[in-house]
């Protein structure tokens, strides 16, 4: 069930974008946000794979076109994200998003980079109805917790350097105190990136697969 790659409109400008939906037609809609790699194929089997269980599932390239396979372009792309671009394509992609989605409110999911973009979409943007961070990171994008539209789940490893389990617990505890819903799940053992079946020395199937069925459970219960 592979999608397409599409345009939708942001800010005067267009970005691009991966779709894919469900043999239905139209399912809750979910954001799915790149890690810092950019809009690579395993993004786009994660979309794939949210079609085949019956959600409509949008990744726009925060890149524009760039992609890294080495940890260095990665660091300098992750680094040159320009925030306020970042908001209005998510923005973009979120009323995009709609127009393909069964529900009203829409849910948003991101890894390591886009996980934290998937926080700041979900502050920023009253259609995010619920907010799934896999191990987000990027220490230019702050959200503002007290703006949150929906509940937040956020799924770490407990040997993150990256984001490690005191970080983990600071966002819960931080989200909370703003008043809003937040679950947190670290897996023992697992590290950064263990969701990512294309990162071999940190993929985990076991892990990813429990995480797999939190995130569609979540989406299912919340994304209305």
């Amino acid at each position: 069930m592979a999608g397409t790659m599409v345009k939708f409109p942001s800010n005067g400008h267009t970005t691009d974008g991966y779709l894919a939906t469900p043999a239905g037609g139209k399912g809750p809609g979910v954001l799915v946000i790149q890690e810092w790699w950019g809009l690579v194929p395993h993004i786009k089997d994660v979309c794939d794979r949210f079609a085949a269980a019956g959600f409509s599932a949008l990744a726009p390239d925060m890149y524009h076109g760039k992609t890294a396979t080495e940890p260095d372009g990665a660091g300098k792309l992750f680094m040159a994200l320009n925030i306020e671009q970042a908001e209005k394509d998510l923005r973009g992609a979120a009323t995009y998003l709609k127009n393909h989605s069964s529900t009203a409110k829409l849910g948003a999911v991101g890894f390591c980079m886009g996980g934290q973009l998937a926080l700041f979409a979900g502050c920023t943007n009253p259609a995010i109805g619920a907010v799934v961070d896999f191990y987000g990171i990027h220490p230019n994008v702050k959200p503002d917790y007290s703006k949150l539209s929906g509940p937040v789940l956020g799924l770490f490893a407990e040997k993150d350097a990256f984001v490690n389990p005191d970080v983990a617990r600071g966002v819960e505890a931080a989200i909370k105190k703003a008043g809003k819903s937040a679950e947190i799940h670290i897996y023992p053992g697992r590290d950064h990136a263990f969701f990512n079946d294309t990162n071999q020395a940190a993929y985990d199937k076991a892990d990813a697969e429990d995480a797999w069925k939190r995130t569609t459970d979540f989406f299912r219960k919340h994304v209305k």
